[in-house]
């Protein structure tokens, strides 16, 4: 008889074979075959990662999630990459950790003044009014559609706490003057990296110079999960304060099925709860449930392997778009 191992060895191998055939190469011809507005790019390797998570039947986050979670932020260049359910629901937790009473005299609270650019995506915008901020809204150049910088000493006012703004179509926004302006005024910075993974802004990764940043991993952008997203952070509270907000707002910092990581799970004193009442059970924040499953990590930590030459991909389609657009410049503004 078989064991689990040779068993699931010989699935992983059928699950190539097949991705063999259903997903065989289909030959490119123009004028007839369709070519979709957003697509996904795999192999054999993503099918094989999400079968292998699948067997463990853990379907919540796990093995993956945790390999995902580092290697992402690796490549990013930050501490830490919190990964969750979506590009939306990473902005929600990046703003929201904002309002956190552990920042104390930092926290934003109903109010506040967060700046922001005038065509941004819904998801960047949302956060700041389910938090009962005010936006503030500045113009964008016309050539990036990113933030026009001469703008932004006009939008200060004495409730201005924060930034938050993408880097449009993944070109980054001018980060040195953002940052500057930020550090003046003692501002709280958000990048909305959800179409910049992988930019460089003067050799450092896009989504590492903010206090937060954000990533979606939708199948429109430079890896997929399906539906899928992290927050960036160097900052070990903020870290801790977004992992709170994504797991109901519990206080305490378990991985999921993990038990008594602190050491002292029974012997807390929080507030006035009785003295060692179970810190898994106690929750600090007002949060929510964004938990990415393992499956979708599974997907992601193969998509990541590739996302080198997804990245030298999309530079090549843009250099031939700018190529073949020259000639009609005069009708538009290029960056």
């Amino acid at each position: 008889m078989q064991t689990k191992e040779q068993l699931r060895k010989l699935i992983l191998e059928q699950v190539a074979n097949y991705h063999a055939v259903a997903f065989a190469g289909q030959k490119f011809v123009p004028g007839v075959t369709p070519i979709p507005v957003t697509s996904k790019v795999f192999d054999a390797k993503e099918l094989t990662f999400l079968v292998d998570a699948s067997l463990d039947f853990w379907l919540t986050a796990g093995r993956y999630e945790k390999e995902f979670s580092r290697k992402l932020a690796d490549f990013v260049g930050v501490r830490y990459a919190e990964v969750c359910n979506s590009g939306s629901s990473a902005n929600l937790l990046a703003l929201s950790a904002l309002t956190s009473h552990l920042l104390k005299d930092r926290r934003l609270k109903p109010g506040d003044e967060v700046i922001t650019v005038a065509a941004g995506f819904p998801s960047t915008i949302n956060p700041i009014i389910q938090n009962q901020l005010v936006p503030v809204f500045v113009d964008v150049e016309l050539a990036t559609g990113n933030v026009s910088v001469e703008a932004l000493e006009a939008a200060l006012s004495l409730r201005t706490r924060a930034i938050i703004m993408a880097h449009t179509l993944g070109n980054p926004f001018n980060i040195d003057a953002v940052v500057a302006f930020a550090r003046k005024h003692h501002l709280w910075l958000i990048e909305d990296n959800c179409d910049a993974l992988g930019a460089l802004y003067r050799n450092q990764r896009t989504g590492s110079f903010g206090d937060l940043a954000t990533l979606s991993f939708y199948p429109a952008h430079q890896i997929t999960t399906g539906e899928g997203g992290a927050v960036l952070t160097n900052d070990g509270t903020l870290k801790k304060i977004v992992c709170s907000l994504r797991d109901w707002g519990r206080d305490c910092w378990c991985d999921t099925g993990k038990d008594n990581t602190c050491g002292k799970r029974f012997d807390w004193q929080e507030g006035q709860l009785p003295h060692g009442y179970d810190h898994k059970y106690i929750y600090s924040h007002i949060g929510y449930n964004l938990k990415m499953t393992d499956m979708q990590a599974a997907v992601g930590l193969a998509q990541l392997e590739k996302l080198p030459g997804f990245i030298q991909a999309r530079e090549r389609n843009w250099q031939k778009l700018q190529e073949g657009l020259k000639p009609l410049e005069q009708f538009f503004i290029l960056p």
